[in-house]
């Protein structure tokens, strides 16, 4: 007797959606509470921070979860890295919303400026350019499906300081989505290409949705290819180029000052 086919497995969950965050630092976790503190499960701190972390507490009591002050040892256990602050949130990760081309138009009434990361693998550089975008007031960062993009962690949030929890996240497909993007914002690429044009040259026309590449490799060429604009920082001191996520904040100041 033959047996019916098994039904196939449902896919793995992306990792970044299978674990448990840990949310170091007191503007992390003021940022964490202040917009999804349902996410929270459990919450350590030094006795140091007892009194800062007294709302937070509060806000779990009524929840029924646990929160209790830890030594230092302990808090570095629990955040896995002695860069902890002196609080830890434990929390399920946020969700990432999915590209909907319908929401492009209403993105650029309201806003001068949005951010996307083609394969920036560092956490260490998604957090910080999301640190910089939620400074300048960015509404949301937009992640390719490129393999090495990085995703938030651990990491990403440490170095964030509460800026992934300031902005809306959004999972891209790139390059095809630029279409949907370029009919209402400007595409801009960077790139080293001294046949760039400079930065600060870049048609001011429109909204601007910026597009930054991987650390060694940059922009994709496909995605290169799919923006209106490629445009490179001009500089003239002994190095090539900087860092993905300082490119990022002097392109993220330029153009969040155009609303």
């Amino acid at each position: 007797m033959r047996r019916p086919p098994r039904a196939p497995r449902p896919p793995a969950a992306p990792r970044h959606a299978a674990e448990l965050a840990r949310i170091a630092g007191l503007r992390a976790v003021e940022a964490l509470f202040e917009r999804d503190p349902e996410r929270v499960e459990r919450l350590f701190f030094l006795p140091a921070q007892q009194t800062a972390a007294a709302p937070f507490a509060a806000r779990l009591a009524r929840a029924r979860k646990p929160y209790r002050a830890v030594d230092a040892a302990e808090l570095a256990r629990i955040a896995g890295s002695a860069m902890h602050g002196g609080i830890v949130a434990v929390a399920r990760p946020r969700p990432i919303a999915v590209f909907d081309p319908a929401d492009v138009a209403r993105w650029a009434r309201h806003e001068s400026l949005v951010v996307v990361l083609d394969g920036v693998s560092n956490p260490h550089n998604l957090g910080a350019i999301a640190r910089t975008a939620a400074f300048f007031g960015v509404a949301r960062l937009l992640l390719s499906e490129h393999p090495a993009q990085a995703l938030p962690s651990d990491a990403a949030y440490r170095v964030a300081e509460g800026g992934l929890d300031r902005l809306d996240l959004v999972r891209v497909r790139l390059p095809g989505a630029l279409a949907s993007l370029g009919r209402s914002f400007r595409t801009v690429a960077t790139a080293l290409d001294d046949r760039a044009q400079p930065l600060g040259e870049v048609p001011r026309d429109r909204p601007v949705a910026l597009v930054l590449g991987n650390e060694e490799r940059g922009v994709p060429a496909t995605t290169l290819s799919a923006c209106a604009s490629v445009a490179r920082i001009p500089g003239g001191g002994g190095v090539q180029s900087l860092n993905v996520a300082a490119a990022a904040a002097i392109a993220i100041h330029l153009f969040a000052a155009l609303r």
